[in-house]
């Protein structure tokens, strides 16, 4: 058997992590290339133009009147409303397709961003704006917090892939509920039930997400992981969304 020792680093001096040539975390055995602070950033800074957007794009449909009678009292609008809504799904596809073609890939994401935008702003339209603001302060607090606790308990050693068959399976009973609910409406009181589950279920997507993010995506999977994590922020959103609205 081959044993190898590690070659001791020199005092005072301490390793370039984003060189490549260092792992992100010691206890990661996956090749540290893939895992480099610069990929981590080029993800957030996608994230973070992507929640911009739809910020911009949902104070636009909820504060402009002509938008929001447009959407709210004419069957067009009304129409548009539902296309908006499929929109993201049907995007997906070719978006997993084209996510390593630059730009198609930047093309595909800006109209999944705008469309999910566009439904955020609608559901805005629906309520007040203590409510916006609350939802808006709190799924911010949660998602920064998860995301710390995530990369801290990464440097720990810890682990969250087997969350993954647990929060897929707890998402198609989350969807099935919500398609009774949309049929067969149930009451604020399962409105709130609904609300809650789903935000235990993304924030538990928040962690998983942000741990694949640090261990397992390639350098060129930035697209696909960018998108994994803006999922979880506006669904996170919406579930407290849905809490505040109906409390």
């Amino acid at each position: 058997m081959n044993m190898k020792t590690e070659q001791p680093q020199p005092a005072g001096k301490t390793a370039d992590i984003e060189s490549g040539n260092q792992k992100l975390y010691p206890t990661m055995l996956e090749d540290p290339k893939l895992l480099r602070w610069t990929f981590i950033r080029k993800v957030y800074a996608i994230l973070t133009m992507q929640l911009l957007l739809t910020i911009g794009v949902a104070v636009v449909v909820a504060t402009v009147h002509p938008i929001g009678k447009f959407f709210l009292s004419t069957w067009p609008g009304f129409v548009l409303s539902i296309v908006f809504l499929v929109l993201p799904l049907l995007v997906l596809c070719p978006l997993f397709i084209y996510h390593h073609q630059h730009p198609m890939n930047i093309l595909i994401l800006c109209l999944f961003t705008v469309s999910i935008a566009f439904s955020v702003g609608i559901c805005c339209l629906l309520t007040s704006w203590r409510v916006i603001l609350e939802t808006s302060i709190l799924a911010t607090v949660v998602t920064i917090s998860l995301t710390l606790y995530t990369f801290w308990a990464a440097k720990k050693g810890h682990d969250f892939k087997f969350l993954g068959p647990f929060l897929f399976v707890s998402l198609l009973v989350l969807l099935i509920f919500c398609l009774i609910q949309i049929f067969h409406p149930l009451g604020k009181l399962w409105v709130m039930i609904h609300g809650c589950l789903g935000t235990i279920l993304f924030s538990g997507y928040i962690i998983y997400d942000t741990d694949n993010l640090i261990k397992r995506y390639s350098d060129e999977d930035y697209i696909w992981a960018s998108v994994g994590l803006y999922l979880d922020a506006i669904n996170l959103f919406l579930s407290l969304f849905n809490i505040f609205r109906v409390s």
